[in-house]
């Protein structure tokens, strides 16, 4: 079953608030600080600085009291979106802000026309799949030794198309 998530680009609880915003050179520093913390090959800050100046892509950054805690990144090429990158914060992880912030970037997608999101996700990551099943991705196939590290990933797909029929 699909779940369907608030997108809303800010909403505040009590004193706290959270905003989605486009991705900006200041931001990168924090970015990848996350990146670090989550991926066992992460993005160096030059290329974050390069996709965030690539006119095919979107990248959308995550705030919790105006500190970056998550980041969502894609290609938006014809009618199809491709995730490139996507991590909260691990103190922040488990927490809804994950979910917010790949709803919103789904959003963006449809709202841009495409009518298809890909993303790889690894193998041994099964939160992140569980996650992308929630929003009913489904698996369609298998990159084998994808990864640097030799690792497969499991290539899966969301058609947006059937969502607006």
């Amino acid at each position: 079953m699909v779940q369907n998530y608030s997108v809303n680009e800010g909403f505040t609880q009590g004193e706290k608030s959270f905003q989605i915003v486009q991705m900006r050179a200041q931001h990168i520093p924090f970015i990848v600080a996350i990146e670090r913390s989550s991926f066992p090959q992460p993005w160096s800050y030059s290329l974050f600085l390069s996709e965030i100046s690539n006119r095919m892509a979107s990248y959308f950054v995550a705030l919790w009291e105006k500190k970056v805690i998550g980041y969502i990144g894609m290609w938006l090429v014809c009618e199809e979106a491709h995730i490139t990158t996507f991590a909260i914060h691990p103190a922040y992880r488990g927490k809804g802000f994950g979910k917010r912030l790949f709803a919103y970037a789904l959003q963006q997608a449809r709202l841009r026309g495409c009518k298809e999101v890909l993303l790889e996700v690894r193998v041994s990551n099964v939160v992140a799949q569980n996650l992308y099943r929630e929003f009913g991705f489904r698996p369609v196939g298998r990159r084998r030794g994808y990864y640097a590290d030799g690792e497969d990933a499991i290539l899966m797909k969301k058609d947006l198309a059937e969502e607006r029929a």
